[in-house]
């Protein structure tokens, strides 16, 4: 019998969220309309059990996105302000950051959530 996976990832319908390091996540598969909900929901347990710090998601092989992907990242990015956690995005899709942009979002996205207390960036 072998041991189970220190950190398994959490599916989130096609979407997988893996921790790479410490505080570091990837996000894998579309992240859409079909899939937002269940996402967020992985995302939100997953970094919610990391140890206290800076959280870093790299999105870069996010396959599809959408508004509802974007919804998706500004939920995240409330989650970790709301509870006094740096989060950040790495490889921003281009699906992502064009919807931002029209929606006047980009900065927010693009500076992430700070934590309570502290400075910008």
């Amino acid at each position: 019998m072998t041991d189970p996976e220190p950190n398994p990832p959490r599916r989130a319908g096609a979407v997988e969220i893996v921790s790479t390091a410490p505080g570091r996540y990837a996000v894998r598969g579309p992240l859409t309309f079909a899939t937002a909900r269940r996402a967020s929901e992985a995302g939100i347990r997953t970094f919610g059990a990391a140890p206290t710090g800076s959280l870093e998601v790299d999105l870069g092989g996010v396959t599809s996105s959408d508004s509802a992907g974007l919804a998706v990242l500004i939920e995240w990015l409330a989650w970790a302000r709301k509870g006094g956690r740096d989060l950040r995005f790495a490889q921003l899709p281009e699906t992502v950051r064009a919807i931002a942009r029209i929606s006047e979002v980009e900065a927010l996205l693009e500076s992430g959530a700070q934590g309570a207390g502290q400075a910008p960036r």
